[in-house]
């Protein structure tokens, strides 16, 4: 059964669990639905907001040494094939995940030591949309292997007047792999402006 977890919060993946290297993370979220107001009010659909999730591998110094390290919809698999990316959702509507990576631990390279994923609105600033137009948003992380759920994390915060979320981390240590639920939002308005916090 996977740990729900809370802002801050760490827990293993791989200790104790010999054998686990492979893992599916899915990010989700929805579009707030806007309140009827009344009997005869006519409600305009608010438009998509296209949440882009992204993956950075970063050195032991929690730097991006390489653009290639930026794994998102326009590069969708790492140079040593230990991360990929399995496409872009342009509105979040539907169940389930909105987006997902997979991550193979086995193949990562040992100067990487933390994969953080971030979730940016393309295009916020013409769009003038942020994230408090944004609800039910998550991260969780299966065993791809077996299908079992390890843990999930919801991102209940206020994110209003917020552009880009940080989700949370698989990082090393002492040898083991360990997740952070993170769950800080930025003014950031494009992964370009996420990635320059990590050179």
């Amino acid at each position: 059964m996977a740990i729900t977890l809370q802002k801050g919060q760490k827990v293993d993946l791989t200790k104790g669990k010999a054998g686990l290297t492979s893992l599916m993370v899915g990010l989700g979220w929805d579009p707030v639905q806007p309140k009827k107001a009344g009997f005869f009010a006519s409600l305009k659909p608010s438009a998509n907001i296209d949440c882009d999730a992204s993956v950075l591998m970063l050195d032991e110094q929690g730097k991006v040494a390489n653009n290639k390290d930026v794994i998102y919809f326009g590069n969708q698999q790492s140079l040593c094939k230990s991360v990929k990316h399995m496409g872009d959702n342009l509105t979040g509507e539907g169940e389930g995940d909105d987006e997902q990576v997979f991550v193979d631990l086995s193949r990562i390279p040992q100067n990487i030591h933390r994969l953080v994923f971030v979730v940016n609105i393309y295009s916020c600033v013409s769009r003038k949309q942020d994230f408090g137009m944004i609800e039910n948003a998550y991260i969780r992380v299966l065993n791809s292997s077996s299908n079992e759920s390890l843990l999930h994390f919801n991102l209940s915060d206020h994110y209003g007047g917020l552009t880009s979320l940080v989700a949370g981390e698989i990082y090393r240590y002492n040898g083991e792999w360990k997740f952070n639920a993170i769950g800080d939002g930025t003014k950031d308005t494009s992964l370009e402006e996420i990635v320059r916090r990590y050179r």
